[in-house]
């Protein structure tokens, strides 16, 4: 059994206990949100974009993935994305004193701690320790500090209006990302909507030009409208199928009767041609002939 030589055990030496579950690396999962595209997992460089849930991307990563969704085992997680439309692309602060990372080779500090941007206001790195939030409307990024302590209706960085409605948190927790997408989901039901009203609408402005019923008493019928075109047509003196029409007969035609008087023969007309007057039975040539007419049958030939 041992413990001879002055060995000690420990209690985990002699009795089984239940093994701890495994955690992540905080360090390397903070990186991973923060200093990789959420897509690609691909160090992030400019143009850096986000969506309405905080998830920081490579701008041609995105454009990738919108082209063909199935090259990555990931796209279930990004459904959320339908297009450009639903991204936005950060306006960062860089830091200057950023050193890029030199191979590890054991004998030296590497401060992972230290970030690529920064808040513009306060100054702290953008590395995942402290939050981060961006405007929707300019695309501004800045520290949750410095929208608490400098509080204005304009953006620190831009000075175009603010709203809470466009603050997006980047990278928040599982609660602010679920109170996130419920946001989203809501701003696309309104958007939705207020488009099938302005379509509705649109499509309601163009019966009323086309004369039809849209089902109000007071406004008149497509008959009353067809009589008051055939009314402006008269008084332009317009023609109707070659033929000039006086406006007695125009007033016959809207109220539903006819006078012969009013009718004008094909053959007296002046402006009509001698080949459209010879397709008519009322023409000469169509009287001598002893056989029926060739376009209009008469049984009065046969």
């Amino acid at each position: 059994m041992g413990c001879d030589g002055g060995t000690i055990p420990k209690r985990d030496e002699l009795v089984r206990t239940k093994k701890k579950p495994e955690q992540k690396d905080k360090t390397a999962d903070l990186d991973a949100k923060w200093k990789h595209c959420a897509i690609t997992q691909e160090p992030l460089r400019e143009p850096v974009m986000a969506c309405e849930l905080g998830r920081l991307y490579n701008k041609e990563s995105v454009l990738e993935f919108l082209i063909d969704r199935s090259k990555f085992e990931c796209a279930a997680s990004f459904e959320h994305l339908r297009g450009l439309k639903d991204l936005k692309q950060l306006n960062l602060t860089e830091n200057k004193g950023y050193e890029r990372p030199h191979i590890e080779k054991g004998d030296a500090y590497i401060d992972t701690q230290d970030a690529k941007y920064i808040c513009p206001v306060v100054g702290i790195t953008m590395n995942g320790k402290h939050k981060f939030c961006f405007i929707w409307s300019c695309g501004c990024v800045l520290s949750e500090r410095a929208l608490k302590e400098v509080k204005t209706d304009v953006c620190h960085k831009c000075g175009k209006p603010l709203t809470t409605d466009n603050i997006i948190i980047l990278n928040g927790t599982e609660d602010e990302v679920t109170s996130l997408r419920s946001k989203m989901e809501e701003k696309r039901l309104k958007a939705k909507l207020e488009k099938k009203a302005k379509k509705a609408h649109k499509h309601a402005l163009s019966c009323d030009e086309n004369g039809e019923s849209t089902g109000d008493s007071t406004t008149d019928g497509p008959s009353v409208k067809k009589h008051k075109k055939l009314e402006e047509s008269s008084a332009k003196g317009k023609l109707t199928n070659g033929i000039p029409v006086k406006s007695s007969k125009l007033n016959g035609l809207a109220n539903g009767k006819t006078d012969d008087k009013t009718k004008i023969s094909v053959q007296k007309d002046p402006s009509a041609s001698s080949a459209y007057k010879s397709l008519f039975t009322s023409s000469d040539k169509a009287k001598k002939q002893g056989s029926a007419h060739w376009v209009t049958y008469n049984p009065f030939y046969n």
